[in-house]
């Protein structure tokens, strides 16, 4: 098996740059929105710790979708009522 070397920045093409950068972006855009989602939100209306939902976020991709999928708790007020 040959042996790999790691890629410079200035390896990269400048399209392999962007996608870098855009899924960069889209990674703390995501992490920053669920960390401000969760410090405003009471404690009584987060699926178990907040302590560890804040752990849970900094784990890419996976942890900001985990915490608005099953992280978040509905309040009752605002659950649809039949007109």
């Amino acid at each position: 098996m040959p042996k790999r070397t790691k890629k410079k920045w200035s390896d990269l093409t400048s399209g392999q740059q962007t996608v870098v950068l855009v899924v960069g972006c889209l990674q703390l855009s995501l992490a920053a929105t669920a960390w401000t989602d969760l410090a405003r939100r009471p404690a009584e209306e987060v699926n178990g710790s907040k302590a560890m939902w804040a752990a849970v976020i900094a784990v890419n991709f996976f942890g900001p979708i985990a915490y608005f999928a099953r992280g978040r708790r509905i309040p009752p007020k605002q659950l649809s009522s039949p007109a």
